[in-house]
């Protein structure tokens, strides 16, 4: 096989965030491992890049406006003001707004959205961004320590100019945010492999297989806790072959959660670095185009298997690093399985295995769809586009004639009381197996009933408060009543 060509990005910026004290994601972990792949010198044999930062017009493409420019805005003084007092946007604990917060996530996207631009432009056969893989986010809301998409906004570059996109996650929890997104569509399949049962996001049963045109294109492989090396090959490499086989990708975003790995503060299974690492050497031998993104992880030492993209056997003891301490006291480049039960009989994954390639072999043919127009400009730059055209640039009649159209809705919107937001949101996650009214915590693995939120308009998205909207409404009903009040008095002289 070529040596195939690996592209690195990474902002130096990403290590500077922290969601808080008592918090168990810890954002400076990426810098832990860029800075041991400096120091076995792999950042030689990449094209190491600096992303760009994702805007909040590209954040869009899939979040709500309404939620973007309330990551834009918040901080920990305004939380209580900007969500509801906690009612919506970033509910439980699970979520702080901590300082910073839309500039981390900018961070994030901006190297996913870059590795998938990275492999659409054939520059690169593997894209590397371990700030990436943050899939619990959801289209207005964060989930389980996510609060931008990436992995989402990723594909979605991905699909302007290939046809179909395999999506496969390794993580401790299910990829129920990138599941939800693409649920009824076949340009994009997805397929993880996570820990099922009262365990955070309590998603991600075999019989979740898609709806509409998705239906079959959702893959789930429910595991129990202390899956070994050995018995996570034995379903990953068959279905994921099989799948390959059936589906025939375009391209792979993988998603390396390093919660999946022995010893985990939040996870559950019992991989070791080799076992958790030959996923990613399974797919880097199958010559599909592959994007390699980071995910969960929290306890901090446990990012080393990332590394290993190019080589398969490195030396294990550690070379000096900055963070050269945290891996003591065998300073060595490992994660040992531990002594826990393995609680997935051989029946039980014979029974996984067979129900999920059951259900690749039930598909009838590979989706295809017809791009005689790809595009020539990325999602940033044609949203971009739109927003100038929005502001005024209006090209003909029928950009004006559309215009006014939607500012009439929203000029009538504002005077209704009979559509709201919440109700659209609801709706628009009817097509997938969602718990209504109550979510779930990533770090207590239990059900809390969510407080009901402010209802808020259709055509609100961007705005910053309702409490806004409605002192300005009342403004204007004094101002009418003081000027019906005038036109009585005039009358009357």
């Amino acid at each position: 096989m070529s040596r195939r060509r690996v592209a690195y990005y990474y902002d130096p910026d990403v290590g500077a965030y922290t969601f808080g004290l008592n918090q168990y994601l810890k954002p400076h972990r990426v810098k832990m491992c860029h800075d041991l792949i400096a120091a076995y010198g792999m950042l030689d044999k990449m094209h190491v890049l600096r992303p760009p930062r994702t805007s909040a017009e590209t954040m869009t493409s899939f979040h709500t406006d309404e939620y973007v420019q309330f990551l834009s805005k918040v901080t920990p003084e305004t939380f209580a003001k900007l969500s509801g007092n906690g009612t919506r946007f970033l509910v439980g604990d699970d979520n702080p707004p901590f300082e910073g917060v839309f500039e981390f996530s900018s961070i994030s996207a901006g190297g996913s959205i870059a590795a998938a631009q990275r492999i659409n432009c054939g520059a690169a056969d593997i894209a590397i961004n371990w700030a990436g893989g943050l899939h619990h986010a959801k289209k207005g809301e964060a989930s389980g320590f996510c609060y931008i998409n990436d992995i989402v906004l990723c594909i979605l570059e991905l699909l302007r100019r290939v046809p179909r996109v395999l999506y496969i996650d390794i993580d401790c929890h299910h990829g129920d945010g990138v599941e939800e997104a693409f649920y009824t569509t076949d340009r994009v399949m997805t397929c993880s492999f996570h820990k099922f049962g009262a365990y955070f996001p309590g998603t991600g049963s075999q019989e979740d297989k898609g709806r509409g045109k998705g239906n079959g294109y959702s893959v789930n492989i429910p595991l129990h806790d202390g899956i070994t090396d050995g018995a996570y090959k034995s379903v990953f490499e068959p279905i994921i072959s099989k799948i390959l086989e059936v589906y025939r990708p375009s391209a792979v975003v993988l998603q390396c959660g390093a919660d999946s790995l022995a010893g985990d503060k939040l996870g559950c299974l019992n991989l070791s670095m080799e076992g958790h690492a030959r996923c990613v050497q399974f797919l880097r031998q199958q010559n599909v185009p592959l994007v390699l993104l980071g995910g969960g992880g929290y306890t901090v030492k446990n990012v080393a298997p990332r590394m290993d993209v190019r080589n398969r056997f490195i030396d294990p003891l550690l070379p000096y690093s900055e963070y050269f301490d945290w891996f003591g006291p065998r300073f060595r480049l490992e994660v040992v399985p531990s002594n826990m039960d393995d609680l997935n009989s051989k029946e039980y994954l014979d029974s996984v295995r067979t129900n999920a390639l059951s259900q690749l072999q039930s598909l009838n043919h590979t989706p295809s769809i017809q791009m005689q127009d790809v595009p020539d400009e990325s999602v940033a730059r044609h949203l971009r586009s739109k927003k100038r055209r929005r502001s005024g640039e209006l090209r003909d009649d029928l950009d004006r004639s559309i215009q006014d159209q939607i500012h009439a809705l929203q000029d009538a919107d504002l005077t209704s009381d009979e559509s709201d937001s919440d109700n659209e949101d609801k709706n628009s996650h009817s097509t997938h197996p969602r718990r209504k009214n109550r979510v779930m915590s990533i770090i207590t693995n239990q059900y809390v009933e969510t407080p009901a939120s402010v209802k808020r308009k259709f055509f609100q998205s961007g705005r910053d408060l309702d409490e806004y909207f409605r002192d300005e409404m009342m403004k204007v009903e004094v101002l009418k009543k003081g000027i019906v009040e005038d036109l009585s008095v005039s009358r009357e002289l």
